[in-house]
């Protein structure tokens, strides 16, 4: 079966399934989707506030599906490779440089009130003023940061 699943699945598909995901979850309990929510509640647990669990759930079966398809289906990215990111750095050197990636990304997202995936699936299909700027700021920065890193590492990265 895996053989014949394209991945990563082809827009017309990933998209339209996100969209219904998004309806399913407000018209079920209307509840938001989005991943920082998920990382919140271990922090949540931490202080003895009141919990979703669903969120813990949403998150272990993301991580645990995109596992499971990537190990079944042989995906050529398992495993510690970030293309063009580890050709260029060693391993000792990408470990840091992914880690305070991950933690600019988390203080970002907690800054910003949501995560990509919350403004950008959750709060623009709600029409939020707020993720609305929000997306376009991360739309902006990610070309900013694209060029800056291809006109600093001379069209390698």
């Amino acid at each position: 079966m895996f053989h014949a699943l394209a991945l990563p699945l082809p827009w017309f598909i990933a998209g339209p399934l996100m969209g219904l995901s998004v309806v399913a979850m407000y018209a079920a309990g209307n509840k938001h989707l989005g991943i920082c929510g998920s990382f919140v509640q271990f922090a949540d647990a931490a202080r003895s506030r009141p919990l979703e669990t669903w969120r813990f759930w949403f998150l272990g079966g993301i991580l645990g599906g995109a596992a499971l398809v990537t190990l079944l289906a042989g995906y050529p990215q398992a495993g510690i490779n970030y293309g063009t990111l580890s050709r260029n750095l060693p391993l000792n050197a990408l470990i840091p440089f992914l880690f305070v990636g991950g933690v600019l990304i988390g203080a970002g997202a907690r800054w910003a009130g949501a995560c990509t995936s919350g403004h950008g699936i959750t709060g623009c299909s709600t029409r939020s003023t707020g993720s609305m700027v929000a997306i376009a700021t991360f739309m902006v920065t990610a070309v900013a940061a694209t060029l800056a890193l291809n006109a600093v590492s001379g069209g390698a990265v």
